[in-house]
């Protein structure tokens, strides 16, 4: 291990109980039947929820340092936009409404992932999910997702890394990947934070008019800054430079609410998956209290970049 700190990095088989299992410097993981809360230092900081779903696993919980949860889950204006999730069109099928027919990403296993270097003490799992069409069995792709968060006291946020590599199944030789122009990593915000804000983004663009006041514009990073609960928090989405298409797209919207999505352009542009050649996506999910800058985010971006070695020498 060549990082400063070597991190037990958590996964496990789904259980029928709730257990807490320590990592390095009081991290947990604690499964239950359908969820995952991830600890640190006795701090609960966000919860997964993996099983119980209709259509898709995702993240229902992330919280600020102080405790704030900025997410919302299934509100009644839109049931399927739950919290912090990932979705796309595979093959013409829909992984992101949930009528008509949609697709579902069924959770498989929480394989053992062994050591993860990192330079921060971090907690997370691995999920393996496969994703099917409304009537079938048989899976349109197979996803590997990684979700780590740091400690907050070592960086001043709260910060996820959300990973996921696509791959397509054996005996398969390529899948079409499409979707509406909001496809990707959503945010849907707690009810609070709608109309209340702004977003901004590295190269301080408003980019392309999609309908109504729903923007695409291509930057590194994209942010968000309103009030919780009466609370000042700030919101950041990071793409990876080793994304495919970097940098990405990101949809804002404002009216009637609120909501960020980090996108592959893939209204515009679809693309196609070949056989032995996965899609590897990261992103960061970062959450402060207060309203923070636009070089605040720039600074904490540069910090999510260098918290983790490149994945060839892991």
């Amino acid at each position: 291990m060549t990082a400063e700190r070597c991190i037990l990095f958590i996964a496990a088989s789904m259980v029928m109980y709730a257990a807490a299992v320590p990592a390095q410097g009081g991290a947990t993981v604690t499964y239950a039947d359908s969820q995952l809360t991830l600890s640190i230092n006795g701090k609960a900081l966000a919860e997964y929820r993996h099983t119980g779903v209709p259509y898709k696993p995702y993240v229902s919980v992330f919280r600020t340092p102080s405790g704030i949860n900025v997410l919302r889950d299934a509100p009644h204006d839109h049931l399927h936009h739950h919290a912090l999730m990932f979705a796309i069109a595979v093959d013409g099928v829909d992984f992101w409404q949930e009528g008509n027919a949609p697709g579902r990403q069924v959770h498989r296993e929480f394989p053992d992932s062994g050591d993860m270097n990192s330079r921060h003490e971090t907690v997370g799992f691995v999920e393996r999910l496969d994703w099917l069409g409304p009537e079938s069995e048989t899976p349109l792709l197979h996803e590997t997702r990684t979700v780590e968060i740091f400690d907050p006291e070592t960086l001043g946020a709260s910060v996820m890394t959300w990973e996921s590599e696509l791959s397509v199944p054996e005996g398969k030789q390529s899948a079409a990947l499409t979707g509406s122009h909001y496809f990707g990593l959503g945010m849907r915000f707690l009810e609070s934070m709608d109309n209340a804000g702004a977003f901004f983004n590295a190269d301080n663009v408003k980019g392309d008019l999609v309908r109504s006041d729903e923007y695409v514009a291509r930057s590194r990073w994209c942010a968000y800054t309103s009030m919780a609960d009466g609370k000042p928090v700030t919101v950041a989405m990071f793409d990876s430079p080793d994304n495919p298409r970097h940098p990405a797209w990101w949809f804002t919207m404002s009216t009637p609410f609120d909501y960020l999505s980090a996108t592959l352009n893939l209204y515009r542009e679809p693309m196609e998956l070949n056989a032995g050649t996965p899609l590897r996506l990261r992103y960061g999910v970062v959450l402060w209290d207060g309203h923070i800058d636009a070089a605040g985010v720039e600074a904490m971006y540069r910090k999510w970049l260098a918290a983790r070695e490149p994945a060839e020498n892991h």
